[in-house]
């Protein structure tokens, strides 16, 4: 089923509401009903959850997070595919094309402004409060053409980070070795010698107002970069939050498995599903730190910890009981030093300009706010 076909408006399109664009199709798959037996795909929050011997929506379709952290994160599903329950599946109208629709719904930021009773949730009728513009055709196909010219250079700048990355897990393992069998010998030291998890809750916000505000889902997996991210003003928060500094590095305690450890170069405030660490001086780099938290070495210790099946989350407690060898400061400086160098070579100005310039286009194409 689908919405009657829209009116087109040439140039700067119509006002009309998300809905009138898309139907909703079919998302009522729990985890446990993945069968894995077919050729058909599943997806889920996370991506590719395993398949199916049939499927639930025909055409191509745009999909959105519509439970839990990651809210309102919506990404491209092509057709013959099925969605989890935790994922709301938006049905092209007729004359609207795919990726158009999931541009226009990225431009949304669907996760702001919507929460049930305990964790965020969409529903399908909100998109019907919601105002977008309509384009025509051609200027939709031009559209999806300019995103797609940004998404391919995005994409060859993170591989040259990629390739960064590598040069520096190489000389971590150089200088340090094998972490769990300490071949150098170093002190096995506990979490309490090293670091602190300093969560004290910044409940007035007031002072924070023009500074970033930095939800988990603005962590890069595994690499711990920082992207999408907006100020505490421009995200209206108004529940508390922990505040952080340069010294700081923040830890996604949400799906361990994702491996999120930021190091921020600026000062702010994070949700309250992460924890900023602050490194005790002289004793411990928060580089070296990050490092060692992104490794298998970390990820051995806290997974088992972290339990929950369907929200694995790690808490103080597992954290705080989390032992490392821990070389000389002047070694661990050295390596920061090194990271540093390797940071002048990236090309994560690049890459934060063209997400930058995506973010643009996305208001220039799609915003409501003006008047006609």
């Amino acid at each position: 089923m689908t919405s009657s076909k829209p009116q087109f408006v040439e140039e700067r399109g119509q006002k009309v509401k998300l809905n009138n664009l898309c139907s909703r199709g079919k998302s009522s798959l729990r985890q446990k009903d993945v069968s894995n037996d077919g050729p058909y795909a599943v997806y889920g929050a996370s991506g590719l959850v395993g398949t199916m011997a049939s499927f639930q929506n025909a055409v191509p379709y745009v999909a959105v997070v519509k439970d839990g952290a990651g809210v309102g994160r919506a990404s491209a599903c092509e057709a013959n595919t099925s969605v989890l329950g935790t994922m709301q599946a938006l049905i092209p109208s007729e004359g609207i094309d795919r990726d158009y629709l999931l541009h226009l719904v990225r431009s949304l930021h669907l996760g702001d402004g919507f929460s049930g009773s305990t964790i965020p949730h969409i529903y399908f009728k909100d998109y019907g409060k919601l105002p977008v513009r309509l384009h025509s055709p051609a200027e939709q196909k031009r559209i999806v053409d300019i995103f797609a010219s940004i998404e391919r250079q995005i994409k060859v700048s993170k591989q040259q980070l990629d390739q960064l990355d590598f040069l520096v897990k190489s000389r971590f393992v150089e200088m340090f070795g094998d972490l769990k069998s300490d071949t150098n010998g170093w002190p096995i030291k506990p979490f309490e010698t090293f670091a602190i998890i300093d969560t004290h809750m910044a409940n007035d916000l007031t002072p924070y107002l023009d500074m970033p505000h930095i939800g988990i889902d603005s962590i890069e997996s595994g690499t711990g970069r920082l992207s999408g991210y907006r100020t505490v003003a421009e995200d209206g928060i108004i529940s508390g939050k922990y505040p952080f500094t340069p010294e700081h590095l923040i830890y996604s305690k949400i799906r361990p498995s994702l491996n999120k450890v930021a190091l921020p170069d600026f000062s702010g405030v994070c949700s309250s599903d992460a924890y900023p660490i602050l490194p005790i001086a002289g004793e411990c780099n928060r580089v070296y730190l990050a490092e060692v938290m992104r490794s298998a070495y970390f990820l051995e210790y806290i997974l088992p910890l972290s339990g929950r099946a369907q929200m694995p989350k790690v808490n103080k407690k597992a954290l705080s009981g989390f032992s490392m060898p821990l070389p000389p400061i002047e070694l661990q400086q050295q390596f920061a030093a090194f990271v540093a160098q390797v940071d002048k070579s990236r090309f994560g100005g690049m890459l934060r300009l063209l997400n930058s310039l995506s973010g643009i286009m996305h208001a220039s194409f799609f915003s409501v706010a003006d008047t006609d």
